[in-house]
C-alpha cells in the first residue's frame, strides 16, 4: 500500500524568538506518514468544511449542540463520536454476517480519544521500525533517538516516552511468543540457528495479553537477553534477539533488534512453516511483477525471488518439530 506525507500546522509550544506564543502556529517540521485510507478520510473532511477552516471545526461538525462555539470539536464530543463509530462498526458487522469483526465490549469502559490513541500506537509499534514511526507520529522523535530516561507518557518533551515504547515492545514480544507456541503446538516445524532458544524463550515468557503492564516491568522483561522474540514480517522470520549474535548492529545496551536492518544469515533468525509459505508467496508476487516491468528490473525481481525460494527450501530441509528442536 502506498505511503503519503501529510504536512500540517501545529500550535502547542509554538513560540517566536521572544518566547511569545504564536497563535497562528507553524508547519510541523516532520510530516506524518500515512496510508491511503487516512488520506481519503482527510480529503472527505476537507470537502465538509470551507477552505482554511479546521478539519474538525466545531461550527461545521457539531451543528446540533455547539453551533455557537468556535475552534475545534471539544474532547467530550470527540469521545462520543468514537463510541458512535464503535456502534456503527458493530451494526455493520452484524448486518453483513461478520460477527468476528465486531468491536467487543471493554471491561475498562468506553474507548475515548486517549484509548484510541493507544490503540493506534499498538498497531504502529508492531511493525518493523514501528517504534521510530510511533515517535515521529506522536511528536517524540528526539526522545526516540536520545538516551533512555524516565517513564511517563503524555508530553512532547525529551523525557517520558521510552517507558511507553518499552510497554508496547514487551506486549508485541509476548504476543509473538504466544503465536509461536500456538504454531508449534499445532504441528508447525521450526528452523534457524536460534530455533532452540526461541522455543525455550516462548515457553518461559509470561503473558501480557489482555493486561496492562508498567514501564518498569516491561523494561525488566525486555532485559532477558536472548529469550525475547520479535516478529519481523517483512523479513519473514522471528528474531530471538541476542545482542552478541545480532547482525543488525544493535547498540551495546539494546534490548530489541534494528528490524529495519535485518540481515540474512543472522544467528538470531527463526522461521516456521508459515514463514516459509509466506516467503514462497512473496517470491511468486515478485515473478508476477517481473513480467510487467523492463527487463533489467524484471531480472532483478527474478533473482530476488530465487533467493527467497532458497530460504524456503532451506527451511524445508532443516525444519524440526518443537520437541526435536529442544532435544
Amino acid at each position: 500500500m502506498p505511503r503519503h506525507l501529510i504536512r500540517f500546522h501545529h500550535y502547542k509550544n509554538v513560540r517566536d524568538s521572544d518566547g511569545h506564543q504564536v497563535s497562528a502556529g507553524e508547519e510541523r517540521a516532520v510530516p506524518w506518514v500515512a496510508i491511503t485510507p487516512v488520506v481519503n478520510a482527510i480529503r472527505v473532511l476537507e470537502r465538509l468544511v470551507p477552505q482554511g477552516e479546521l478539519l474538525f471545526s466545531s461550527t461545521h461538525h457539531d451543528i446540533v449542540s455547539q453551533r455557537r462555539h468556535h475552534g475545534a470539536l471539544k474532547r467530550a464530543t470527540l469521545d462520543r463520536r468514537v463510541e458512535d463509530l464503535v456502534s456503527w462498526i458493530n451494526q455493520e458487522a452484524t448486518a453483513q454476517g461478520l460477527s468476528a469483526q465486531r468491536v467487543p465490549e471493554d471491561p475498562h469502559g468506553n474507548l475515548g480519544l486517549s484509548r484510541l490513541r493507544r490503540t493506534l500506537a499498538w498497531h504502529i509499534a508492531r511493525r518493523p521500525g514501528g517504534l521510530v514511526a510511533l515517535a515521529i507520529q506522536y511528536g517524540h522523535m528526539r526522545t526516540a533517538l536520545d538516551a533512555r530516561t524516565s517513564s511517563g507518557y503524555g508530553s512532547r518533551e525529551r523525557r517520558g516516552f521510552h517507558g511507553e515504547l518499552d510497554v508496547e515492545t514487551a506486549l508485541a514480544a509476548a504476543q509473538t511468543a504466544a503465536r509461536l507456541r500456538d504454531a508449534t503446538a499445532a504441528g508447525e516445524k521450526i528452523s534457524g540457528p536460534a530455533a532452540r532458544r526461541a522455543i525455550v524463550g516462548a515457553a518461559s515468557m509470561p503473558s501480557f495479553e489482555g493486561a496492562l503492564t508498567t514501564p518498569k516491568a516491561a523494561a525488566k522483561f525486555l532485559a532477558r537477553d536472548g529469550l525475547v522474540l520479535f516478529d519481523n514480517p517483512d523479513a519473514f522470520l522471528i528474531c530471538a534477539f541476542k545482542r552478541d549474535t545480532a547482525s543488525c548492529d544493535p547498540d551495546p545496551g539494546a534490548t530489541a533488534p534494528n528490524q529495519f536492518a535485518c540481515q540474512l544469515g543472522c544467528g538470531n533468525a527463526v522461521r516456521t512453516d508459515s514463514h516459509a509459505q509466506a516467503v514462497r508467496e512473496h517470491a511468486d508476487r515478485l515473478d508476477a511483477k517481473a513480467a510487467l516491468v523492463p527487463q533489467p528490473l524484471g531480472d532483478r525481481f527474478r533473482r530476488t525471488a530465487n533467493r527467497f525460494r532458497a530460504l524456503a527450501d532451506a527451511h524445508d530441509s532443516t525444519a524440526q518439530s518443537a520437541e526435536e528442536a529442544i532435544a
